[in-house]
Order: C-alpha cells, then structure tokens, then sequence
C-alpha cells in the first residue's frame, strides 16, 4: 500500500510556493501606478515639510532651535530626497541580485514569478522616488564613492541570506519612518502618498525576505552563519549612514560643519533609529544572526 506521508523537503516547497501564490495574488489585488497615483502636477507648498520634523536629524538640537519654520522645512523636504536618493541606490543593488539569485530557476515556480513581480515593484518605486526627489527641489543625492564602490561589490557577490536579509534591513528601516510621514497632516501631500505606496507594496517585499532568509539558514553551518551576520551587518551599517547625505545642510542653507557635528552627537535622533529597529532585531536575533562582530556594527549605527 503506497504512503501518503509527504517528505519534510517536500512540505515545505508546498509552504514556499503557497506563501509565492499569496504574494502574487496580494499583488494584483492591491498594487499601485505612482504615475496616476502621485500628484505630479501641482506645484511644491513650501509651507509643509518633506517628512516628519521628529525624524530629522538635527530636532532637538540647538540648531534645529535657532531655525526659522522655513529653514526647518526645507532641510526636512532636503532630508526626504536624501532618503529617497539612498532608496534609489539599494533598491538598483536589490534588483540584480534578487535577478542573479532566479537566473536559472525553475520559471513556471511562483517563486521565479514573484521575485519578477518584486523588481517590477522596485523599478516603479525607484521612478517615483526620483520624481518626488526632483519635485522637492533637490539634487541627486549618492553615497560617497567609497560606498558605491562596496555597493557594487555586495550585489556582485552577496547570495542567499546575505542578499535577503540585506534587502530586509534596508526595507524595514525605511518602513518605519515612512508610515510616520505618510500619516503626518505636516508633510507635503504627495510625500504622503509616496510614502503610503511605499509601506503598502514593501509590506509584501519583507514578507518574501524574511522567509528566504529563514529558508537558506536551514542548511547554513556554524562558519557560513557567523559570515554571513557580518556581511547583512556591514550592508546594514552603509545603508543606515548613507541615509542623509552631509550635503543636505548646505543645500539646506544651513552651516555644514556646525550641522553634522551636533547631528552626530543628537541622542534624540538616534534613540528613534533604535526604537524604530526592535522588531528587525529581534527577527535577526531569532535568525542566530546578531553575532558578537555584528552586534558592534549595528551600535555604531544607532540600529541598537
């Protein structure tokens, strides 16, 4: 008499494409055109902020005190665009390796169709947030050559857990500060729904990651593992530092020198890092992935 046991292996593929299927399904239920969806037409109000004043770096500070509402304002709107800029650039490094990681995939897998549909996502996300950077009357704002450098090589070489977790840390901390924004009445209107875009469809994009990073730990060793902690750590600390360029405050009207030291010393601004990443901690602290050199990492960058 044949057994109707299904294999471990075997159940839990039927889990992955099942959570794929969802995904997908999810995704033409409630998916986005930022091109109709976003007000591209009306002109910039100076008169709101570009994010919440609460997640700039400078509140609190002395500085941030002696501002006028208009100078507040237009380093907030300079600070959104920095962030979106930082977005931009993960989410181009995102693309090619979620791309190399399905390369030779099964295609008629949802799980090959749902990474498509993923960088589908990304690519209109990457359009709007260069929209909605130029809209803020800002430049295009890149990490510092050094990081774009890394950058390139992370996407190169990044595979499995490394590039899905990556692509988690990176995501998570933009979700938090945005469904801050995207609820704030003092944050220009069009951020808002930026914003609002954003945290809606990346909900879907965590769910993926966090279940591949969970799925390609399965096999990972003592020594791949303690690797592996460290390189999503040290992805994590250049996402996190390159998030406000240092050219923010000139383009801002504001004296740079001044600016970036009492934002480095600004303990408001980095507890709301720290608060804002408890759950993404405790996720990579379930995964086995806050090792000793990680953990150094991530509170040099305020993430803990």
């Amino acid at each position: 008499m044949a057994s109707s046991t299904v294999r471990p292996e075997d159940r839990d593929r039927l889990d992955e494409h099942d959570v794929a299927r969802r995904l997908l399904e999810s995704s033409a239920k409630l998916s986005y055109d930022p091109a109709t969806e976003v007000d591209w037409d009306t002109p910039l109000d100076k008169d709101f902020h570009g994010a919440s004043p609460e997640w700039s770096t400078l509140y609190g500070t002395a500085y941030w005190n002696e501002l006028t509402d208009a100078q507040r304002k237009e380093l907030t709107r300079q600070e959104a665009a920095s962030v979106a800029s930082t977005g931009i650039w993960f989410e181009m490094i995102l693309q090619q390796m979620v791309l190399r990681d399905i390369y030779t995939t099964d295609a008629t897998d949802p799980r090959f169709q749902w990474a498509l549909t993923e960088i589908a996502d990304e690519c209109r996300h990457s359009i709007m947030f260069a929209r909605g950077a130029a809209k803020l009357g800002a430049p295009a704002y890149r990490p510092r050559r050094a990081v774009v450098e890394l950058g390139r090589a992370f996407k190169t070489l990044a595979f499995g857990e490394a590039a899905y977790a990556a692509i988690l840390v990176a995501e998570e901390v933009l979700d938090v500060m945005q469904r801050d924004w995207m609820r704030d009445e003092r944050v220009v209107p069009f951020v808002r729904t930026i914003n609002n875009i954003h945290v809606v469809e990346e909900s879907r994009h965590m769910k993926f990651a966090r279940d591949e990073t969970r799925r390609r730990l399965r096999s990972a060793g003592p020594v791949r593992r303690q690797l592996n902690a460290f390189v999503i750590a040290v992805a994590s600390y250049f996402i996190v530092t390159s998030m406000v360029n240092r050219e923010v405050y000139a383009n801002a009207g504001l004296d740079t020198r001044r600016a970036l030291a009492e934002a480095g010393a600004n303990e408001h601004h980095k507890s709301l890092m720290r608060s804002s990443c408890s759950g993404l901690m405790e996720f990579l602290a379930s995964a086995r992935l806050l090792t000793g050199p990680a953990l150094a990492l991530y509170r040099r960058a305020n993430l803990i």
